[in-house]
C-alpha cells in the first residue's frame, strides 16, 4: 500500500511547512503515523508519555527511545503515575499539559495526534446516545486550531484494519496496549460492541459519510470569527444554535471545553464569565470572546469602549493588551 494513499496531499503540505510534534505512544496507530511521515519526508520530533500502568509501559518508552535514535528525532519523556479513579478523564489532562509545554517552550507549531476512522466513529456513536447536534458528534477535525497550535490528525479518514495491514507490509514492530479490551472503559463498550462491527461491514459507506458530514457542518458554522490577539469578535446570527456552536468551537481554540452547563449559561445570561477565565458577551450584532482581566482603565478608554459598545467585560483586556476600540469594526 501506497504511503500516498494514506495521507491526505493537503495535510502533507502543511506538515512540509510547520515544525511538527507527534504524540507517540508506541502503538499500532502512532507507529504507523511515525513511518508515514518517514516516507513523505516531513520533519518531526516526537513526545511520549509513560503511565506506569502496565508490563510493558517500559517497554513501550524504549521502543520510543530507540526510534528517536535510529531516526534522529528528538524524543520528550514524561513518566507520571496516577490514580485510577477517573483515570482517562487525568491521563488526557497530564498528557496535553506536557505536549503543550514542549510547544511552548520549544516553538512547535503542530501537535500530531493518530486518531483513526474508528475512532471518529466512536466518538460520533457516543455522542448520539448522549443526545447530541451534528457539530458535537463531529468532535474530531483534521485540522484544529488551537490557542497557540495547530492540531492535525492525519489519520483520521483511515481505518485501524488499514494501518494495521500498513504495519504488518512493512514488516513494522509496534504495542498491543491490552487495557484497549477492557471493558469498564465506557468508551472501550462503544468500540468493541458497536464501532468495530460497523467498521467491519461498513467501512467504506462509513469513510464517505463522514466526508458528507463535515460538508454539513461548515455550512452549520458559517461566520468566521475576527481574530486579534486572544480577542475574538464574531458576527451574532439570529439562531443561538448557531451562536453557541460557533463559541464552543472558539473557546476550544483557546484550551477550554465547554460543559452543557456553560453552554446553557452563556446562551440564558447572554453576559457571562467561563470557568472565571473567558468573557462571552453578547451585543446587538456582535458577540465579543476574550480572557477575563481586572485592569485598571482611564477615564477616555472607558468612554472609547462605550461609544462602540464594547461591552464592559470585555473591556479590561481590550485596556491590558493596548488594542483601540475603534479599530474593532
Amino acid at each position: 500500500m501506497q504511503p500516498s494513499l494514506l495521507l491526505h496531499k493537503a495535510t502533507i503540505e502543511l506538515l512540509k511547512t510547520s515544525k511538527n510534534l507527534v504524540a507517540f505512544s508506541g502503538g499500532g496507530d502512532s507507529t504507523a503515523l511515525f513511518f508515514l511521515l518517514l516516507e513523505h519526508g516531513i520533519a518531526f520530533d516526537i513526545a511520549h508519555v509513560n503511565y506506569q500502568t502496565r508490563a510493558q509501559s517500559d517497554a513501550e518508552e524504549a521502543y520510543a527511545k530507540t526510534l528517536a535514535t535510529t531516526h534522529h528525532k528528538h524524543l520528550f519523556s514524561l513518566t507520571c503515575k496516577l490514580e485510577e479513579s477517573n483515570f482517562e478523564h487525568h491521563a488526557r489532562e497530564e498528557r496535553y499539559a506536557f505536549f503543550e509545554t514542549i510547544i511552548q517552550e520549544h516553538g512547535y507549531e503542530t501537535l500530531l495526534m493518530a486518531h483513526h476512522l474508528g475512532d471518529q466513529l466512536e466518538w460520533f456513536l457516543m455522542q448520539l446516545s448522549r443526545g447530541a447536534g451534528l457539530v458535537e458528534m463531529l468532535g474530531m477535525q483534521e485540522v484544529e486550531m488551537r490557542k497557540t497550535y495547530t492540531l492535525v490528525r492525519p489519520l483520521l479518514h483511515v481505518s485501524k484494519k488499514t494501518l494495521q495491514n500498513y504495519l504488518c507490509e512493512h514488516k513494522i514492530t509496534y504495542f498491543n496496549d491490552e487495557s484497549n479490551e477492557s471493558l469498564k472503559h465506557l468508551r472501550n463498550q462503544f468500540r468493541h460492541e458497536f464501532a468495530t462491527p460497523l467498521m467491519d461491514a461498513y467501512e467504506e459507506g462509513i469513510a464517505k459519510s463522514f466526508v458528507y458530514l463535515y460538508e454539513d457542518r461548515k455550512r452549520l458554522l458559517p461566520h468566521q470569527a475576527k481574530h486579534i490577539q486572544d480577542l475574538f469578535i464574531l458576527a451574532r446570527d439570529a439562531d443561538d444554535l448557531i451562536n453557541i456552536r460557533q463559541i464552543d468551537k472558539i473557546i476550544k481554540q483557546m484550551g477550554t471545553l465547554l460543559t452543557k452547563a456553560q453552554r446553557d449559561e452563556i446562551l440564558r445570561t447572554k453576559n457571562c464569565v467561563v470557568g472565571g477565565k473567558i468573557a462571552v458577551c453578547f451585543e446587538e450584532e456582535r458577540i465579543f470572546i476574550a480572557p477575563y482581566l481586572k485592569h485598571t482603565m482611564e477615564k477616555t478608554f472607558k468612554e472609547a469602549c462605550r461609544k462602540e459598545r464594547i461591552p464592559l467585560k470585555i473591556r479590561p483586556y481590550l485596556c491590558a493588551c493596548g488594542l483601540d476600540p475603534n479599530a474593532l469594526r
